[in-house]
């Protein structure tokens, strides 16, 4: 049975989110991004093709380029998408599956996006958020790119055959599970979508199609790789090194408009007294040739080479176009780039902000060493700078989660200097 593994994401928080569950029981994992190329060891890599606000088309090549470069024989293979359906999934999914079988490989993908720890179920092949149909949510009128979370019908838009193995099927047990999975490889489908409400039903799902793993892969979010990495014979928790002590403050950058991410920055701000730096977009997109652009980098310098926890948002503008998510990242990574040369870790929220303020900072890989709590990883940068590195999505956790992961992150470091 594998212990390879090669992880697909759209992002760099969701590479981060599925590399964490195997180094948990073990096995060594770094993330590395889309445009890097230096090596990164470990049994288990993770890569942000950072194609989430991409065309369709421009996403599946990306993916099919990047499996063709990194995808070895033996290597299992999860193709993580965003749990709530941004970006371009179905396309990256059938450029994946096309990639694939055009090697000779086969190609059943066991579609499971559920990540039941961070609130994100699936229930007759439909996404919930919190028990709530996705298409009601607040994440969905902001950010979607389909009618409606019906996923074989998503699959259907891009001409990929699928069937749903509903909750009940799910319940039934690794037998019935895996001649379901069988079945499906025998009709020539090209996927199969599966229920799971609870995290039991998804490590029913890994157990019963670990075994398959040379004809199967795995399409969904950390919620799988947790269950794969438990099903794996030597599936144990592992200690995993501690960080070294922090030599300055944590830089913590908020560039998500979602409402979790929010409402931890301003408790952040309230109850440790973190200073806090809001930036406008228009600030952003406009750089450097702002007046105000020197003096505030200056400052967020000078507050994280005292030892304090620094907080930077990107201000909340209704008419912010989303699609400029890049130019933004680009803009604040190099805002914070001096002062980022001086923290003693960073907290990122939003897989675009980390990934061009770490690449800006000359950092070409995370090795990954524990998951603080549900859906936050830390791990170690590897490149031109060592410090470490917590990253969120956005809508990820609750109003104290950035409070709760700093608290760990100097817990873990005050243990590695004793």
């Amino acid at each position: 049975m594998t212990r390879n593994w090669l992880i697909l994401a759209d992002d760099l928080t969701g590479a981060a989110d599925c590399g964490i569950a195997f180094a948990r029981r073990g096995l060594e994992a770094s993330v590395g991004w889309h445009g890097v190329e230096a090596p990164l060891g470990g049994a288990v890599l993770a890569v942000d093709a950072d194609s989430r606000r991409l065309s369709p088309e421009a996403a599946a090549a990306r993916h099919a380029a990047l499996l063709r470069a990194r995808h070895r024989p033996g290597q299992g293979l999860i193709k993580k998408i965003d749990s709530t359906l941004r970006g371009q999934p179905a396309a990256e999914l059938a450029a994946t599956i096309r990639a694939l079988r055009n090697d000779g490989r086969p190609a059943l993908a066991i579609l499971a996006p559920a990540f039941p720890a961070t609130g994100r179920t699936t229930l007759d092949g439909r996404v919930h958020l919190d028990g709530e149909a996705l298409e009601a949510t607040p994440l969905w009128a902001r950010d979607h790119s389909y009618e409606n979370a019906a996923l074989t019908e998503i699959l259907a838009s891009v001409d990929l055959s699928s069937r749903l193995l509903p909750l009940g099927l799910m319940r039934q047990g690794e037998a019935a599970l895996a001649r379901a999975l069988r079945d499906a490889m025998a009709d020539g489908l090209d996927a199969v979508v599966c229920d799971a409400v609870l995290p039991g039903d998804l490590d029913v799902l890994a157990r019963a199609s670990l075994p398959l793993a040379g004809q199967v892969f795995w399409v969904g979010s950390g919620g799988i790789a947790a269950a794969l990495a438990a099903a794996m014979p030597d599936g144990h928790q592992a200690p995993l090194p501690s960080p070294a002590s922090l030599r300055g403050g944590v830089l913590v950058v908020v560039g998500s408009v979602a409402e979790a991410s929010r409402a931890a920055a301003e408790r952040l701000a309230a109850e440790a007294g973190a200073p806090r730096f809001e930036v406008p977009p228009a600030f952003l997109l406009a750089g450097p040739a702002d007046p105000l652009w020197r003096p505030l980098a200056a400052s967020i310098t000078d507050a994280l080479e005292a030892g304090r926890d620094t907080l930077v948002v990107i201000r909340a503008d209704a008419t912010a176009d989303l699609a400029q998510g890049a130019a933004l990242a680009e803009g604040l990574a190099g805002l914070l780039g001096p002062a980022a040369a001086r923290m003693g870790g960073l907290f990122a929220t939003g897989g675009e902000t980390a990934c061009a303020l770490l690449s800006h900072l000359g950092v070409h890989g995370i090795r990954l060493l524990e998951e603080v709590e549900p859906g936050v990883p830390l791990g170690i940068t590897q490149g031109a700078i060592e410090v470490p590195v917590m990253t969120k999505a956005g809508a990820f956790g609750d109003a104290g989660t950035i409070l709760r992961s700093l608290a760990r992150l100097r817990h873990l470091s005050t243990e590695s200097a004793t």
